[in-house]
């Protein structure tokens, strides 16, 4: 009886010592056994999870090779050799990121570090489990804005967290915030700042660093490929063509309907017709929440993007760095931290996204005239994404080396303060403009000042574009123009004649007709001739966003006319989002303040006269005329 109980005692062991070795492979609903790093010992053995094709996680080998000490702040690392077949050949992996590592049947940390291009052995840095748990069960700050999906805040909340360094997702908070006054936004600079955040005490030559996040690229062109690279790479992404789009209502019904230990997880910042996904791995699930990557994806902390369960179909060996490739398999909860040791998930949060449609006109024959795409709403991406995207529609479609002339009116929807439209446009001799190109266009722009305005929280609701296209040359050239009133009397016309010289065809002249102020008498004037589209009206710096979306849609005067102007003596103020264009001296000294220091802006003021035209019109010239004084 006695041995008979021994037996059954043993079996047990062994069964629950096998089962044991099979917890990390089920979802790890159950809080995970783990190793310290005070326990790892040189030599020991154990194994990882990661998925080499499809979506279900496969064993490969470890061995430790050491433990490095305070390798960042409060944190080791734990120094792997992977000995597998594939790992041989591909040595470290863009996109095993997060996969979990185990060493005496626990859970010892997550795949996430290698050493500089050219490595020749298959050896990796772990990040410790223990900070990646703390950062998974780290609660979200409460009315965490992107997360809420409510109404603006009220306008008393929102300029009270307005401030710079306000919390909880305010305006202007955080670590992919633009740092610029309202007006100003371009996303190149805006990529600098963001990189030099990261970078910032970091040694550019430092031998170990996180192993880079694949992004996964689909329906996008070489062009745009190369903004997304100058934009993203900085912050460890790094640009990998691939496919599927992953849009919502496109789920694999076969692909798994939850997350596991070392599956993958993909982070969506664009889906749809183009989509962009970074690659990872998941490391360890806990109810609805998982933690990943072992290193930050872009360090922005606190934050909210779409995610996916990710599919691999293949790992690419390079000499330089070896990368998975794979899709979103079925879109799935919202990153919700992005920290030092590793990103968070939860299955049951929405990320901000909006629509981008774009039509195509005046491209017969074209096999997709419509296309439809989410972006994720993010202060630094959003902007960056919808210059790549436009990019990638506009060389698939109408990408030709011929004259064109282009017109692309957009139409931003903003919640709580309705619709502004934008109009970009061109004409070319040698095709269309590529993404780099409309990185600054006015929608791009516009993108980037409501996500980064420092007054209050709202949402891009959508976007809609047309492009039309003309295969033209539809422009007139500026040759020359003649002065019909050389001298005239204070407060007469003054009339030059402009010669417009079109691409094919006679050319034509234009009279243009511009009064002289009496303030101008016994002096010279210059003159000047110019496109409507380079002509920036006066416009006020912005108070408040309702005033910022003005502005957007008021960058220049009528795009296709001529501009006859001259500099008036007198100057324009700008104040409280209010423009006086023409004040005498004494009026700007009675402006000025005496006890605060917020004073007017005082800006040259010009007298203009607007010519309306059926084209647009390139190049410029002066000219001088003299104004009699006046005779008493």
């Amino acid at each position: 009886m006695r041995k008979e109980f021994l037996s059954i005692a043993a079996v047990s062991v062994g069964l629950f010592a096998g089962l044991g070795l099979t917890i990390p492979l089920a979802r790890g609903d159950a809080k995970p056994r783990t190793i310290s790093v005070d326990e790892i010992k040189d030599g020991m053995k154990g194994y990882g999870l990661t998925v080499f094709k499809g979506t279900e996680p496969e064993r490969f080998d470890v061995e430790v090779v050491g433990v490095l000490r305070n390798f960042r702040p409060s944190q080791e690392l734990i120094l792997i050799k992977t000995p597998h077949p594939r790992l041989n050949v591909t040595k470290n992996v863009r996109g095993m990121s997060g996969s979990p590592i185990y060493l005496d049947g626990r859970l010892a940390g997550a795949y996430a570090y290698s050493w500089s291009s050219f490595q020749v052995e298959p050896v990796a840095g772990v990040t410790p489990i223990a900070p990646m748990l703390a950062e998974m069960r780290r609660p979200i700050p409460p009315g965490f804005w992107p997360l809420e999906g409510g109404a603006p805040l009220p306008a008393s909340s929102a300029k009270a967290a307005g401030t710079k360094h306000a919390s909880n997702g305010a305006p202007g908070n955080g670590t992919t915030a633009f740092d610029g006054a309202p007006g100003t936004y371009d996303v190149e600079s805006h990529a600098t700042q963001v990189a030099t955040r990261l970078s910032a005490g970091l040694d550019p030559s430092r031998p170990v660093v996180p192993t880079a996040t694949p992004l996964m690229l689909a329906g996008m062109s070489d062009r745009s490929i190369a903004l997304v690279r100058k934009l993203f790479a900085p912050m460890g992404l790094e640009p990998v063509q691939a496919g599927s789009g992953g849009g919502s209502g496109t789920d694999d019904p076969n692909a798994p309907k939850r997350y596991v230990d070392g599956g993958g997880v993909g982070v969506q910042m664009a889906r749809g017709d183009v989509s962009f996904m970074g690659l990872g791995t998941v490391t360890h699930v806990e109810g609805t929440k998982l933690c990943g990557f072992g290193h930050p994806m872009m360090e922005a902390g606190v934050t909210a993007l779409p995610t996916a369960i990710g599919r691999v179909h293949w790992i690419f060996a390079s000499d330089q760095h070896s990368s998975k490739i794979g899709e979103a398999a079925r879109p799935l909860g919202a990153l919700v931290q992005d920290r030092q040791s590793a990103i968070v998930v939860d299955e049951t949060k929405s990320a901000p996204v909006f629509p981008l449609n774009v039509e195509i006109r005046g491209a017969d024959g074209i096999p997709k005239k419509n296309w439809n795409v989410e972006i994720a709403e993010e202060r630094f991406m959003s902007s960056g994404l919808v210059a790549s995207v436009l990019g990638s529609i506009i060389d698939a479609s109408v990408s030709e080396r011929r004259d064109v002339t282009w017109k692309l009116k957009s139409k931003v929807s903003v919640r709580g303060h309705g619709t502004i439209e934008l109009e970009d446009f061109g004409v070319a001799t040698g095709g269309m403009p590529d993404a780099g190109e409309l990185a600054h266009s006015k929608v791009a722009r516009a993108v980037g000042e409501v996500l980064n305005n420092p007054w209050e929280l709202t949402r891009l609701e959508k976007i809609e574009t047309t492009l039309f296209v003309d295969y033209t040359r539809d422009l007139w050239k500026l040759r020359g123009l003649d002065v019909l009133d050389p001298v005239v009397d204070a407060g007469q016309v003054a009339r030059v004649r402009v010669h417009l010289v079109p691409y094919a065809g006679p050319a034509t002249t234009k009279i243009l007709e511009v009064r002289m102020p009496n303030e101008l008498a016994g002096k010279d004037v210059d003159l000047e001739v110019v496109p409507g589209y380079q002509v920036v009206p006066d416009l006020a710096a912005p108070q408040n966003l309702a005033d910022l979306l003005a502005n957007s849609a008021r960058q220049s005067v009528t795009p296709r006319s001529l501009v006859l102007q001259f500099r008036a003596r007198s100057q324009g103020v700008a104040y409280k989002g209010h423009v006086a264009d023409r004040l005498p001296a004494f009026a700007l000294d009675a402006l000025r303040p005496s006890s605060t220091d917020v004073a007017p802006d005082a800006f040259p003021s010009y007298v203009r006269t607007i010519v309306p035209l059926d084209r647009y019109v390139e190049g410029s010239d002066r000219a001088k005329i003299k104004v009699r004084p006046i005779v008493r």
